[in-house]
């Protein structure tokens, strides 16, 4: 079950980018946890093309918590990114819903979403030799053994709105929910304030399955985002450190994107796909309802899916700019308000508006 060799053409493009920083961890073993740190960019909107879609690539003059334009070249780069036959679907250990993952590389087909509920109780969850690492939000406050806040409205490398705080106001657990609320409100200098959460320095790692179940806000102007920055990013930089984005959404396509940014040649390449088209399927759902998300990630590729649909892969396992990926990464969760991807036009009648997370599970791999 190989993923298939195929050759990406790289294309130069000045983009905005990133934000903040972290320590390296080199030679990391599976599923070995550490600390580390956090930093974002605008992700580039490949999603829907296919294996022969052009990657943007941006030279990595990295400023911390301002965005760079940065001179570019045309390079090819290669790459091992075909989708997996339909018989690699792998299942989600808690999605209670009918889909498969009919993934197809010529044949076009549509499936029907549908809510997944949640699966394992705590008490069977400590009995699973395989966890590596949970949240079940199961409290009334926030685990500050497990995540932090990153504060302010540096606009995050994105030009974005929000003043992210770590007020109740914008993050806080009721009824076992994770609430990452955004608010229309004059907030220091921001006339938004919302959350971004983060495990820096206090929970990361490489390789094993990722399973959350999450349900996002949708609105003209809204960005949220799951997703993970690799542990080096202090000693490396923004792109080098690696970026991977399991769940973003922007405004009220409710169409969740799959992307990975990494440096090629010193510039930033990227590689997406998202649930609207994955080479020929598709996967219309309603975002703002819980869905299970997984992320599997081994030796060789890291794969995306919801609710067992597969909206994105990317093979890691050829030496070279891949050597990001087997490193470790550490998780983010935020609603930024406005930004470079999702554009500036805000629909205030939204607010307040809410990710909703239920738990995100960390599995140890078996096999690789």
């Amino acid at each position: 079950m190989g993923l298939k060799n195929f050759n990406i053409i790289a294309t130069a493009a000045l983009m905005a980018s990133f934000y903040a920083c972290s320590s390296d961890v080199n030679g990391a073993n599976e599923n070995e946890i550490t600390s580390s740190s956090s930093s974002y960019v605008t992700p580039n909107s490949l999603g829907e093309t296919p294996l022969s879609s052009t990657i943007t690539e941006t030279s990595s003059n990295y400023s911390s918590s301002e965005s760079t334009n940065n001179s570019s070249s045309k390079i090819a780069s290669s790459s091992n990114a075909e989708p997996m036959s339909s018989s690699e679907t792998v299942s989600s250990s808690s999605a209670n819903n009918a889909s498969s993952n009919a993934e197809s590389s010529s044949s076009s087909s549509t499936m029907t979403s549908s809510s997944s509920e949640p699966s394992s109780s705590s008490s069977e969850l400590a009995l699973d030799s395989n966890l590596l690492w949970a949240d079940e939000f199961n409290g009334t406050t926030i685990n500050n053994a497990n995540w932090s806040f990153e504060i302010g409205n540096s606009g995050w490398g994105n030009n974005e709105w929000e003043y992210y705080t770590d007020r109740a106001e914008n993050a806080y657990i009721k009824d076992g929910i994770l609430h990452i609320r955004a608010i229309k409100e004059n907030f220091e200098t921001a006339s938004y304030t919302s959350a971004r959460m983060i495990t820096k320095g206090k929970f990361s790692f490489v390789y094993g399955t990722i399973e959350a179940r999450i349900a996002l806000p949708v609105g003209k102007g809204i960005w949220p985002a799951f997703w993970m920055l690799g542990d080096n990013i202090d000693e490396v930089s923004w792109p080098a450190c690696g970026e991977i984005d399991i769940i973003e959404a922007i405004n009220d396509e409710s169409v969740v994107y799959g992307t990975h940014h990494w440096a090629h040649d010193g510039a930033h390449a990227n590689y997406g796909n998202s649930t609207r088209d994955y080479y020929g399927t598709s996967y219309p759902m309603d975002i703002s309802e819980f869905h299970t998300y997984k992320m599997t990630w081994d030796k060789n590729a890291i794969a995306m899916y919801v609710d067992d649909f597969k909206y994105q892969e990317i093979a890691i396992a050829e030496a070279g700019d891949m050597d990001t990926f087997h490193k470790k990464f550490f998780f983010i969760l935020n609603v930024a308000v406005a930004g470079t991807w999702p554009g500036f036009e805000v629909d205030d009648t939204q607010f307040p508006t809410e990710m909703l997370v239920d738990y995100i599970r960390v599995y140890k791999n078996t096999s690789n």
